[in-house]
């Protein structure tokens, strides 16, 4: 999808000298907060920026956020393997 935004100049400056520039860094911080808030996951932030799994997760990690990732999701996931894993 295809969104255009309109700001001032001044505004715009603030993330980057070039439309290309400033729509890099916008999607960025879109991508950022919509993580932070749980609106987005790993692979739709991912997705969004053109990035793989590992390059996402340095993305996210560059910028100090922490993974939506709890204690009760890694007890899931070792269900789900033991599980797989007993299987005959």
């Amino acid at each position: 999808m295809l969104v255009t935004v309109e700001m001032p100049d001044q505004v715009a400056r603030q993330w980057g000298e070039t439309p290309i520039a400033v729509g890099r860094h916008v999607m960025e911080d879109a991508a950022v907060q919509g993580y932070r808030t749980g609106r987005l996951s790993q692979r739709q932030v991912g997705a969004m920026l053109g990035l793989d799994y590992w390059q996402t997760e340095s993305f996210l990690h560059e910028r100090g956020i922490p993974l939506n990732y709890t204690a009760d999701d890694l007890a899931d996931d070792q269900a789900t393997l033991e599980n797989i894993l007993a299987r005959p």
